[in-house]
């Protein structure tokens, strides 16, 4: 066993709470501990995964909540990810304030089990894939993909 900053006794099960990263997060003072933890699983994607540079964690007061910073690779514009536990809610007042930042922005739920879901966040509508399978029109999609590499 290990000790904390706080002298409390750390089993090595809980070795994220003694991560200086983690440590670092918690000096943000965000009391939401479920979007402290997503923010710290998200990071280590992000670094140790991903392997995006420059990846750093910024409190944002106005939404209570540890948003990332980072690139995805040398020289690439800078990213905003906010990690969410899937079971906080955003309401429509926090997601822009969210896009009102000016820089891209991805959202990433993160479940209980730590399965991660990133999503670009946008001001407006996406038009997605259409769904797989046997009734999709081919000739369509192909139109869409010849349509946004213009």
């Amino acid at each position: 066993m290990s000790s904390s900053a706080d002298g409390a006794e750390v089993s090595p099960a809980n070795w994220i709470l003694l991560h200086p990263v983690y440590q670092q997060m918690k000096d943000l003072e965000v009391a939401d501990g479920a979007q402290l933890h997503a923010a710290f699983l998200v990071f280590m994607d992000l670094s140790e995964v991903r392997r995006w540079k420059e990846v750093s964690c910024v409190r944002s007061p106005d939404l209570h909540a540890v948003l990332l910073e980072g690139r995805e690779k040398e020289g690439a514009p800078l990213q905003t990810v906010l990690p969410l536990p899937v079971h906080r809610s955003l309401s429509h007042r926090s997601v822009r304030r969210v896009l009102d930042r000016g820089v891209p922005m991805l959202l990433c739920a993160v479940a209980p089990d730590s399965t991660l879901v990133y999503q670009r966040m946008t001001d407006g509508l996406v038009t997605p894939d259409p769904p797989a399978g046997p009734f999709q029109d081919v000739g369509r999609r192909q139109h869409r993909k010849r349509r946004q590499q213009h």
